[in-house]
């Protein structure tokens, strides 16, 4: 089998970006196709399954294609590697600010790149340090620290922020501006409905194999294969009286001609209903792994023309997606490449994959200090895991805010159509998320040492316009904006994730309706809105109608405001308080600036919770358990000081990780005896459900995520409980749900139910980064009494090499949570 492609080396660092470009294959265009759509590397077909002799020629073909390609790259590669920065360069300068030098034995903290906005103060010293005998912080201030747009907003035009006189036309590349990713880009490759697997449908006892599905039709080499085979037939599954469940339909179409690494975009077959066999359908074991290489480094990237280090995943940033069927496996091999370019000899890295149960591998959720060790500089960590849910999430690093600097990237699950949600095309994941020009460490600095992080910046699928006025590092104005294209009539499935720091973001498209399908990983009672909210870490799957016509083009929103100013719900420095993009109809210029202007109203763009419960009833409800078989636990959320520092406690107790402890693997080992700040609450196998009621004393919402559980939300509002469930027999579930802040009127509160049907140790935290740094953290050690497993050697490693890393004289920068 030939080996796989691929490389680590990230953009080069100087002080102004130059177009780094890998050799392009031979017959293949600069084009969105190459790195969307199928990004795994190889398809194992588990023992049961037979491989068919169209897919193994086209597995042939694709491993000479893939050698040939791998000569071609050995021999052209020319591309120079990072350069450490010690020094700023001679034209920095900012009123009191002394810029510090690094040196290969004290380098830089935050990367290779020098970014200067890492030493610049951060326009809100809020809360400060706690005075003598302070407990609680003072207020917040109600001010926004800069204009709309600015200085000098006059030269640059709202929305886009570009320069008035100029079109949308980017100023920058994609390698320029994102690295090897491809989103964003408005010739992007629709996703296929479901997954060739490379395997017929018989059952045939042939063994096992593993092998390549695709033939290389990137212009980069990343590391990763794309598929250039067509699928049909989605499958639809149906209950039998065991309550096992079977396919009922499934092709696949192989085209050795294709040009495109795109699978087909058709329509998956649509009906409303089916609902009852939809919600009895089992998790089918289809026996095929999908494998994925990712290496975590720094590039030097500007998402909106500004520069600075981001953490990227396999040289892009947003990430690779990693895409399967459900009740495949995915497996990943994840290589920290952050020796050498960060502090000291490097720094640990994870990655956790949002929202998956984890119900067979409850060990391989990726949290440092709860299921492994931190991975080592230079190190590799194989995870693998089942698609347990259908639907959209993401992953990220865990460690520390890293995920804040870029370390993320989404995932899809395929299966079964969601009754009632019909559409005619998959426009893929859609990111919308806050933006920091300082990078991530120096953003845990600014938390640790009591200021308050402001975004500078909103993104839609990675990219944005910033007015470079308002910065003193490397900027080019008019970067370039995501863009979409629309055909007039048809129905888009979109895929709203969004990875933010802090925001709680408005999504909307002027002029459209949005019609929600799925919160999370979970489907939903379709609703019909114009504005979707969309909290940090939290995802919703929508359908857009094409309601405009051939020329038109529309703003497409992601709408966070300034919440210091009460414009809004986000933390933002002020200057762009909204991301956008821009949707194209069949025949408009795709460089033309729109002119529509939004429907949202001030009422839904100021409400910073998420939608009302009301509207969100569960497509498949979960029934409660009685309220005699419920562990009820109260939380209650405070942001007071420490003594030092004010940080943020639940239960009077704030959580700090110890990087050299597998937590799982010690209670396997019989250790139960836990330090006070690793905040375990444990529950035995005495009742069926858990119940926490969340009590926030503190104006910030909370996006409240919980690991290897989806919860039902019972309710949630300000003041106190009155017990009453809302929509009680088909409650919503979802895996992050907003707390809301507290009011003049009391209290905000959330009440969350669920079962405890997946024995294991697992976190349960606010999902804003700064304040899961600041220690807004717990673990739930569920039924510990039914934890049978052993923690996979592979993992255990993870702790042997860190201690042989800090043992060399390594010293990790720990200053927050450590999460």
């Amino acid at each position: 089998m030939a080996a796989i492609t691929r490389y680590a080396f990230a953009l080069s660092s100087l002080s102004f970006l130059s177009s780094v470009r890998a050799v392009p294959f031979p017959g293949n265009d600069d084009t969105c196709v190459r790195t969307t759509t199928t990004v795994y590397t190889t398809v194992t077909v588990g023992e049961g399954w037979e491989q068919t002799t169209s897919v193994a020629n086209a597995a042939a073909a694709s491993t000479a294609t893939t050698s040939a390609a791998e000569g071609s790259w050995a021999a052209t590669d020319s591309v120079e590697a990072v350069t450490q920065q010690y020094t700023p360069p001679s034209d920095f300068t900012y009123p009191g600010v002394t810029f510090p030098t690094f040196s290969p034995s004290s380098l830089n903290p935050n990367g290779p790149f020098y970014n200067p906005n890492d030493f610049i103060p951060y326009y809100v010293d809020w809360p400060g340090k706690p005075s003598s005998g302070a407990s609680t912080p003072p207020p917040l201030p109600t001010k926004a620290p800069k204009p709309s747009g600015g200085y000098s907003a006059s030269e640059y035009k709202s929305p886009a922020w570009q320069q008035v006189g100029k079109d949308l036309t980017p100023g920058l590349s994609q390698e320029e501006t994102n690295g090897d990713s491809q989103w964003g880009l408005i010739d992007c490759p629709r996703l296929s409905s479901y997954l060739g697997s490379g395997y017929s449908a018989s059952s045939s006892k042939s063994g096992s194999g593993s092998y390549y599905t695709s033939a290389v039709s990137s212009s980069y080499v990343s590391g990763v294969h794309y598929t250039s085979a067509a699928y049909s037939a989605y499958p639809t599954y149906s209950a039998s009286s065991n309550g096992t469940k079977s396919t009922t339909s499934f092709s696949l179409v192989t085209s050795s001609s294709s040009s495109s690494a795109s699978p087909s975009s058709s329509a998956p077959s649509c009906s409303a209903n089916n609902t009852a066999a939809f919600c009895a359908s089992k998790m089918p074991d289809t026996g095929v792994t999908r494998t994925y290489e990712f290496t975590v480094a720094y590039a030097t990237i500007a998402p909106d023309g500004v520069q600075k280090n981001g953490l990227v995943v396999n040289n892009q940033f947003p990430g690779p997606l990693i895409e399967a069927n459900w009740g495949d496996w995915i497996q990943v091999t994840v290589t920290n490449d952050l020796p050498e370019y960060s502090q000291e000899q490097g720094e640990g890295t994870s990655l956790h994959w949002h929202g998956f149960l984890q119900q067979e591998t409850p060990y391989y959720d990726g949290v440092p200090s709860v299921q492994q060790c931190p991975i080592a500089p230079g190190k590799s960590v194989t995870y693998t895991y089942r698609a347990d849910h259908i639907g959209t999430s993401w992953y990220h690093s865990h460690y520390s805010s890293q995920y804040a600097g870029g370390a993320l990237g989404p995932v899809v699950v395929h299966g079964p159509q969601i009754p009632g949600a019909c559409y005619d095309e998959d426009l893929g994941p859609v990111f919308i998320n806050d933006w920091y020009h300082a990078d991530y460490y120096s953003l845990v600095e600014t938390t640790m040492a009591g200021g308050l992080p402001l975004s500078d910046n909103i993104l839609i699928n990675g990219k944005m316009n910033y007015p470079c006025d308002n910065t003193t590092a490397v900027c080019t104005a008019n970067a370039g904006i995501s863009k979409f294209q629309f055909t007039p009539g048809k129905k888009y499935r979109m895929r709203l994730i969004n990875p933010s720091a802090e925001a709680i973001l408005k999504f909307h498209i002027d002029g459209h309706n949005l019609t929600v399908i799925a919160n999370d990983f979970v489907p939903i009672v379709p609703y019909t809105t114009n504005v979707v909210t969309v909290g940090v870490g939290q995802r919703s799957d929508i359908i857009v109608e094409a309601t405009g016509s051939a020329g038109d083009s529309y703003w497409m929103r992601a709408t966070g405001g300034n919440a210091l100013a009460g414009t809004g719900c986000a933390l933002t420095s002020g200057v762009v308080t909204e991301g956008v993009a821009a949707v194209y109809y069949d025949g408009a210029d795709t460089d033309s600036e729109p002119t529509s202007t939004s429907d949202a109203t001030s009422d839904q763009l100021l409400r910073c919770q998420n939608d009302d419960l009301s509207l969100t009833r569960a497509l498949c409800p979960i029934a409660l358990d009685d309220d005699a078989d419920v562990f009820t636990q109260t939380i209650t959320m405070e942001f007071a000081s420490n003594g030092t520092n004010f940080v943020w406690f639940m239960n009077n107790s704030t959580f700090h990780a110890d990087y050299n402890v597998n937590l799982l693997d010690q209670i396997i080992g019989g250790n139960t005896t836990f330090e006070s700040d690793w905040n375990v609450y444990t529950f035995d196998s005495s009742k069926s459900s858990i119940r926490i009621i969340f009590e926030n004393t503190f104006a910030f919402p909370h996006p409240m995520h919980l690991h290897g559980h989806d919860f039902n939300v019972l309710a949630d509002g300000v003041g106190t409980w009155d017990g009453t469930i809302v929509n009680p027999s088909d409650t919503q579930a979802r895996d992050v749900h907003y707390l809301p802040g507290a009011t003049s009127d009391g209290n905000g509160y959330a009440v969350i139910q669920f079962k405890m049907d997946n024995p294991g140790l697992w976190p349960l935290h606010c999902h804003i980064a700064w304040h899961v740094s600041a220690g807004l953290y717990v673990n739930i050690l569920e039924r510990p009494d039914a934890i049978t497993y052993q923690v996979p050697s592979a993992l255990e490693q993870t702790c042997v090499d860190w201690a042989a890393w800090e043992a060399a004289g390594n010293v990790p920068d720990q200053i927050d949570s450590g999460l």
